[in-house]
């Protein structure tokens, strides 16, 4: 989602060595903090990034993190990305069936649920049955660190909240949500809560940081307020806004706010 653009925030050295780095990252600078034994990346506001989910991956920004798919990145792009100093993040889906993916036969019938009507081929899954979906999303946590990914974005975990076609409740989701990121930090993956913004208050203390999409588009962004509080990066993108309207307040707000394209491709232009 990236087209190389004027306003790429070029981060100092001061909030680089903000960031901690997942055990396996190479010493990438003499400036560098030492990664601490036994932790994951936890980044704090003002750091840049790329969200790049289609088409061939463009490496070539000057950003600390790349979020890029979990099976559709290739190995040797991983590999350049923490070549060139990158934490690397692997998008996954937690909370939809997507019948294009390799494990697709993996999922049981019964936790197959409503479609989501603008992504065909999607449908919600029974958040309910950890006993069924746990093994699935494990499998994905582990080829994550088999591929050497820093963390995960876990997609769709807000499906309380939408026509799932199973009763989920506001706590069916918490105890879903819970478990992702503790599986996550298990493996020492760093872990994002996507969107599921009326959750925060419970989930803030289980996720490293955020992403958003539209929350000035939608006049719902003061809910994320408390991961910028607690010190925790929070990551977002607008797709139809003007970067004139909605950076300014993201800039004042610590967040780290890119402009995208809808198929998030690589074009983008950052707010800082």
């Amino acid at each position: 989602m990236v087209v190389g653009l004027v306003c790429i925030f070029v981060v100092g050295a001061a909030a680089f060595a903000a960031l901690q780095y997942h055990t396996h990252l190479p010493l990438v600078t003499n400036n560098s903090p030492q990664p601490t034994p036994g932790t994951w990346w936890q980044p704090s506001p003002g750091t840049s990034w790329q969200w790049q989910l289609s088409g061939v991956i463009s490496a070539t920004f000057d950003v600390q993190m790349y979020d890029i798919d979990l099976f559709d990145a290739p190995q040797d792009v991983i590999d350049q990305l923490h070549a060139d100093e990158r934490v690397v993040i692997c998008y996954l889906s937690a909370g939809t069936y997507e019948d294009w993916r390799p494990d697709k036969n993996d999922f049981p019938p019964e936790v197959l649920g409503n479609p989501l009507p603008d992504w065909p081929g999607e449908r919600w899954l029974d958040i309910r049955r950890i006993d069924l979906l746990g093994p699935i999303m494990s499998a994905r946590l582990d080829l994550a660190v088999q591929k050497g990914c820093d963390g995960v974005e876990p997609d769709n975990v807000d499906g309380y909240a939408n026509d799932s076609g199973f009763p989920l409740t506001y706590t069916d989701q918490i105890a879903y949500n819970t478990w992702l990121a503790e599986q996550a930090h298990e493996r020492l993956l760093s872990v994002g809560l996507k969107n599921d913004l009326e959750q925060i208050g419970d989930l803030l203390p289980y996720f490293d940081w955020a992403l958003n999409e539209e929350c000035f588009t939608y006049d719902e962004c003061d809910l994320l307020l408390p991961f910028v509080a607690a010190g925790k990066a929070v990551f977002g993108v607008e797709y139809e806004l003007d970067p004139a309207i909605f950076c300014p307040p993201a800039n004042a707000m610590d967040f780290d706010f890119l402009k995208k394209n809808w198929e998030l491709d690589a074009w983008r232009l950052a707010c800082r």
